[in-house]
């Protein structure tokens, strides 16, 4: 199993090998072990970049397959929703394209069907102490620049129940963490309650014996539950820490974009986010060079950046998508304005994030050891999440620390992403 993209697509991936392994098909994600049979390639269709990845992977193991190095080679994910027809006319070798909602066919080509029963017992990827979980499927957003919508369909919620039985299983298995994810988080419950009820999920899953850190990404700042901050406050065993992609500050590139909110609209909702949680975390998500921003425009959102010192922000550049309403638009900022502007933009944060880090030296934080690699022991505070945002680096000469256990840690020094402790 192949899985590219976002970790919303490694939880498909991962009940998908739960399914197979269920069926006594000993199934591997990213092996390099021993030979496969058959391979599945679980794909990400978001921008031009991750469908060129995509492609190449693809590519790459239709060529074994003509090697006579794999038998059978499978492509699902997010590219195969979108594309299947076109991969199917350009890609011959593969024997077969699914879509993302169509692992019962997938799971027919091995001649098993989807167990119902394995709902909740999911074999992780991931470290063993941390793993996502995916509290929605689809998105009912508009957003002009999104084509997540064309690939996964309309918002459909998970009932609470079952994802609290998913997380005892995990924590079971020796996850202390959990990561909520979703298309949108804070539209979860409307479906099924008619309300939103991310507050409700928050309460029943830190109930969770063992469950020691909760962390909430993908939250859409529009209509946002404030319910969820004071419940936030309310269990030690979630954590003060939100992503919360913006996208911009200008209220006409917004609106251009569909995005429902106003600068003045996320002012409000940031100062009231930390007068609630006052040490919280704050990622967010910025998109540059969309059709019509200009250098006035972007000099806003630089300084609205500037000015928020958000704890943790990644930039896309505006990728020009096919069937998303923003393609009407003429996408008139060239590329290398586009990533001038993305290396501008990352440049203010770096100088924010090197403040930041320089702040917490002489401070004591708990800390989840993640891995060790070679001298050192790489970890995470409360306002980190894997992968995306900053790590603490331990000695592992000084003393032996397990891989998922937490530990007190003293900050002695720090560079931009790193901090340095003891």
């Amino acid at each position: 199993m192949i899985t590219l993209g976002c970790s919303k697509n490694l939880v498909d991936s991962e009940n998908i090998i739960t399914q197979l392994r269920a069926n006594d098909i000993d199934a591997e994600h990213e092996s390099d072990h021993s030979p496969s049979q058959v391979v599945i390639v679980n794909t990400c269709g978001f921008i031009d970049r991750a469908k060129e990845e995509s492609v190449d992977t693809i590519l790459h193991y239709a060529a074994l397959k003509t090697q006579n190095r794999i038998e059978r080679l499978y492509v699902t994910g997010c590219l195969s929703e979108r594309y299947k027809d076109q991969l199917r006319a350009d890609i011959p070798e593969v024997d077969a394209f699914f879509g993302t909602l169509e692992l019962p066919g997938l799971l027919a080509r091995f001649d098993i069907d989807y167990r119902h029963e394995l709902i909740g017992e999911r074999q992780i990827t991931t470290p063993s102490h941390f793993a996502y979980l995916k509290i929605s499927e689809g998105c009912n957003r508009t957003c002009s620049f999104c084509a997540i919508p064309l690939m996964r369909g309309k918002h459909i919620s998970r009932p609470i129940d079952q994802l609290v039985r998913e997380a005892e299983y995990l924590v079971a298995q020796g996850v202390v963490e959990l990561i909520l994810i979703a298309q949108e988080l804070t539209y979860y419950g409307l479906d099924l309650y008619k309300k939103r009820a991310l507050g409700d999920l928050l309460e029943a899953l830190a109930q969770v014996d063992g469950l020691q850190w909760i962390r909430l990404h993908y939250a859409y700042p529009g209509k946002f539950p404030m319910d969820v901050l004071d419940i936030m406050q309310k269990y030690d065993n979630i954590c003060n820490y939100l992503d919360i992609p913006l996208q911009h500050a200008v209220d006409a590139v917004l609106l251009n974009m569909k995005r429902q909110i106003t600068q003045d609209q996320t002012r409000a909702l940031i100062g009231a986010t930390r007068d609630t949680v006052p040490d919280i975390a704050l990622r967010t998500t910025m998109l540059v060079g969309f059709p019509g921003e200009t250098e006035d425009d972007f000099m806003v959102l630089l300084n609205f950046v500037r000015e928020m010192r958000f704890n943790r922000l990644g930039v896309f550049i505006y990728s020009h998508e096919e069937e998303t309403s923003a393609f009407e638009l003429k996408d008139d900022v060239p590329r290398s304005l586009k990533i001038d502007r993305l290396n501008r933009l990352m440049e203010v944060q770096r100088q924010i994030s090197l403040e930041d880090n320089r702040s917490k030296i002489g401070k004591t934080y708990k800390v989840l050891i993640d891995r060790k690699d070679g001298q050192y022991y790489y970890g995470r505070t409360e306002a980190d999440s894997p992968e995306v945002d900053n790590e603490v680096i331990l000695s592992a000469q000084d003393r032996y620390l397990r891989i998922g256990d937490f530990a007190d840690v003293r900050i002695v020094d720090a560079t931009e992403y790193d901090l340095i402790g003891e």
